[in-house]
């Protein structure tokens, strides 16, 4: 499977993709399931992308960012939960395991799922560890910039815009932590 996107070139700046297939078609099916989140989502997942494919030069990588990127929140939705890295890992296994990936590309894709709130570094995979930079950029507002010029960030800020997606977080977390006062942020890790 090729990854197929659409990026913008700004003066002096990494391109910005704005559009890539594997993403549009993975979020299209759970369209229902985020309801009016969908473009908050899909926006957050755009500005990680992003962030994430900075450092990438591989086809091959680009696809695996690509599908971690779509799924790596995604059991937010579907199940409910805000302890929703194993089934965001299920439904990104299922993905490929129907597209016929190999066994090592669907292991990769779900260590980066499994540890993108790890607050220590992956060190089992790079591509793991920059998708977790990655993610961490986005969760901190751009705050922690992880190599990323502020333009930079601020570029892709401005093209996928919050749309409340941080405001939501912190409901759920307040949410979670009423359910579960002795485990509030289930899916962060050491």
């Amino acid at each position: 499977m090729f990854i197929n996107y659409i990026a913008t070139k700004t003066l002096n700046m990494l391109p910005i993709i704005e559009k890539d297939e594997t993403i549009d078609s993975i979020l299209n099916v759970y369209k229902t399931d985020l309801g009016h989140y969908y473009e908050p989502y899909k926006n957050h997942v755009y500005r990680v992308f992003n962030f994430a494919v900075s450092s990438i030069n591989s086809k091959e990588d680009l696809q695996k960012l690509a599908i971690a990127a779509a799924f790596h929140d995604i059991g937010i939705w579907t199940n409910s939960t805000f302890d929703y890295l194993q089934p965001s890992i299920k439904l990104a296994r299922n993905y490929c395991l129907t597209n016929e990936l190999t066994p090592e590309t669907t292991a990769e894709i779900e260590l980066m799922i499994d540890d993108h709130h790890k607050l220590n570094k992956v060190t089992t995979s790079a591509l793991a560890e920059l998708f977790r930079q990655a993610d961490l950029v986005d969760l901190s507002l751009g705050l922690i910039g992880n190599g990323h010029e502020k333009e930079y960030i601020k570029a892709v800020r401005n093209k996928f815009e919050n749309k409340g997606f941080h405001w939501f977080l912190v409901k759920a977390f307040l949410k979670n932590l009423v359910k579960n006062p002795l485990n509030p942020l289930p899916v962060v890790k050491f």
